[in-house]
């Protein structure tokens, strides 16, 4: 019962439960059709928690749909069929390269903290005493790539990194956020594997946060203690140190040799009774020994699964994700009365699969960029496709690419859907690409676009024509030429199922773009330090002195806003919150969203660490043409704390700069509040 493929025991009345589940972006793997909203780095690029929240309440609801079915006919021992989802990914996506950041909120923990507990609220529903579904926190922790050292890769990190970037999405879900699964990572941490880790799982996750749910181990991690990180003589003693410290579950075959750790006095049935009894916990949760009319779940049926609420909400999210990057000369939104002809090229125009992304399930339909334009377009306009190109590769027996941009230039614009799909960034031996120049076990080891896409680009400028390009990735590319030379550039994101109608709802102008960037677009690969250096020294924009292209927080609009001070309030004691409110006006002729972001600086003693600003609050506003509102935000004393070298959170006496706006400091409109924090020290404890 402790592997993640638990049989029935009839004589007991349990039946069979498979553990295994994925929902990061909709229930994925099931044979079902069911909604696929856009990829997790995509619902971060909302800044929307609250419309998070909803997409995942739809989520765990068609789960729940297929579960009540198999329930009903005593089939829950399927694979993928089980509620408790291995989800939200709440690592932080320290570095551009790593293939699994696009299942992640990105690089800040305010932020994925944040987008993480909206997740697991909407997954795990309201009720007291029962769960809608299970969500896990993961990979916990100090994990994020490199993908293809993992099983046996050490990480050492500073007590200050530790708890000011790798900790703090966990705490939040664990603390708050009432998380009921933790699943631990595959590498070691402090020299033990992260699944047998003491300080991990003891000291922090059980004594410190007073976690009560279940940990489960990465799929076969418990395998890499003795084969791969070397740390443990045999299986046997692998597998009863990783329940001794905590892993109650394993992914995997190896937990029934727990019965020979007993036999050989490593491990005492009441150790693994500690775990069993919080598995049992669980199971009795989400309903698996009541009768149906005892569950406030029991009566969810398959009218929910891709009902027109459900899909109305994955394109909304996939219009809400899409951060507008340039618009040069302000040529979107684009004119359908001043076009006779679109030319549409690139390997992301017409490939459902990319907008797919990975950990997926499979709707009734997928919208492409090439299929929206056609079904909305094309019976005014005339539209010419062209691939042009494949992802890496010249196509064969194609036209080249010359030809391809003469056949463009008869257009009166070109849209060129660039980008890379999950095949080529992903979790290792999910990605396909491996040994393919700039990819390697699912990370990348460039942020720039696959060479032969940036050739085709090349010539497509050189038509003359205005050249739009709509990019699809999981991490960002760093456009270096491409900023300087194409007339607009829309980041898409792996956008779900209707990604293609929200592409075209942005490019003619039926929906005004807020998306806002959750990484820092780099300038080059070599503004990044080395992949396996886990150091936040000149990482992200909490750490990176350098120039940047796009900011963290950054996106552009069909319309402008305008802040306004109301607050003058600016000084605070230790111990206490304070308020900062400002006035939102949206001054240009279009109505229009906008994410409105504190950030705070800490201007005293350089000598002691600190990032250089932080961001702490954001909310996401709708706003008619001239239309004004009021947005105020509460900093409480963990907010204004920082993390000292121990690792402790303290709120000290000092000086700090509060900027509201519509992006970070000095990069956005906004305004400034000096803050002046008095009192004694207070520290932060959980």
């Amino acid at each position: 019962m402790m592997k993640h493929q638990s049989p029935a025991i009839e004589r007991l009345g349990v039946p069979a439960y498979n553990w295994w589940n994925e929902a990061l972006h909709g229930v994925a793997r099931t044979k079902e059709k069911v909604t696929v909203f856009p990829q997790a780095i995509a619902l971060a690029a909302t800044f929307d928690a609250d419309a998070l929240a909803q997409s995942a309440e739809m989520i765990s609801s068609e789960g729940r749909a297929l579960f009540n079915e198999d329930l009903r006919a005593g089939k829950t021992g399927g694979p993928y069929r089980g509620l408790t989802y291995w989800t939200p990914n709440v690592n932080i996506f320290r570095d551009p390269r790593w293939g699994r950041g696009q299942e992640t909120y990105g690089e800040d923990p305010y932020l994925t903290a944040k987008m993480g507990a909206a997740m697991v609220r909407g997954l795990e529903g309201t009720d007291p005493n029962h769960l809608k579904a299970v969500a896990c926190a993961k990979h916990y922790a100090v994990h994020s790539g490199p993908e293809g050292s993992r099983h046996s890769f050490n990480v050492s990190v500073s007590a200050y990194d530790l708890w000011d970037t790798y900790l703090p999405a966990f705490r939040e879900l664990v603390v708050k956020a009432k998380v009921h699964g933790v699943m631990c990572a595959y590498n070691r941490f402090e020299n033990q594997p992260c699944c047998g880790n003491n300080e991990l799982l003891h000291d922090i996750l059980r004594n410190q946060w007073k976690f009560d749910g279940y940990v489960t181990s990465d799929c076969w991690a418990i395998n890499d203690f003795a084969h791969n990180h070397k740390t443990h003589a045999n299986d046997i003693e692998a597998v009863s140190d990783a329940v001794l410290k905590g892993t109650d579950l394993e992914c995997g075959n190896l937990y029934q040799l727990l019965e020979q750790g007993v036999q050989q006095g490593l491990i005492s049935e009441r150790d693994i009774d500690v775990s069993l009894k919080r598995l049992l916990t669980i199971l009795f949760k989400i309903g698996l020994f009541d009768p149906v009319e005892a569950n406030p779940y029991g009566q969810i049926g398959q009218e929910v699964i891709e009902c027109d609420a459900h899909k109305q909400q994955a394109y909304e999210m996939a219009r809400k994700s899409m951060v507008l990057l340039k618009n040069e000369r302000k040529i979107l939104p684009l004119k359908k009365e001043k076009l006779k002809r679109i030319a549409v090229i690139g390997p992301n125009a017409n490939d459902e699969q990319t907008l797919l992304a990975n950990y997926f399930g499979t709707p009734s339909e997928i919208i492409t960029p090439l299929e929206s334009l056609q079904k909305r377009l094309g019976n005014d306009i005339e539209i010419d496709y062209m691939k042009g190109v494949d992802y890496l590769r010249l196509l064969p027996d194609a036209p080249s690419l010359r030809e391809v941009a003469k056949q463009a230039k008869k257009a009166d614009v070109i849209i060129f859907v660039s980008g890379i799909n999950a095949n080529y960034e992903g979790e290792a031996g999910d990605a396909g690409a491996d040994g393919y120049a700039g990819f390697a076990s699912g990370d990348r080891s460039s942020m720039q676009l696959p060479a032969v896409q940036l050739d085709l680009l090349k010539e497509l400028e050189k038509t003359g024509r205005p050249l739009i390009l709509v990019n699809m990735s999981g991490s960002v590319m760093n456009f270096e030429w491409e900023s300087q030379h194409v007339d607009a550039i829309l980041q898409a994101w792996y956008g779900g199922q209707a990604a293609g109608d929200a592409i075209t709802d942005i490019l003619f102008g039926d929906y005004n773009p807020a998306g806002r960037m959750p990484l820092t677009t780099y300038m080059n690969d070599a503004d990044l330090p080395p992949f396996e250096d886990y150091a936040m020294q000149n990482r992200t924009y909490r750490y990176f002195r350098g120039q940047v292209r796009y900011p963290f927080g950054y996106g552009l609009s069909y319309t402008t806003f305008q802040y306004t001070p109301v607050t003058t309030d600016s000084i605070v004691q230790t111990s206490h919150s304070i308020q900062f409110t400002t006035r939102v006006t949206n001054t240009g002729e279009r109505d229009g969203e906008e994410v409105v972001q504190l950030y705070i600086s800490h201007t005293g003693d350089s000598a002691s660490p600190r990032p250089l600003r932080a961001l702490k609050g954001f909310r996401r506003i709708s706003l008619k043409k001239g239309e004004s509102r009021e947005v105020t935000f509460t900093l409480s004393p963990e907010e204004l704390a920082l993390v000292d070298t121990d690792g402790n959170l303290v709120e000290r006496a000092g000086k700090a700069d509060v900027f509201i706006g519509g992006g970070q400091p000095y990069q956005a409109e906004g305004v400034f509040y000096p803050l002046t924090i008095s009192g004694d020290d207070y520290r932060i404890s959980y």
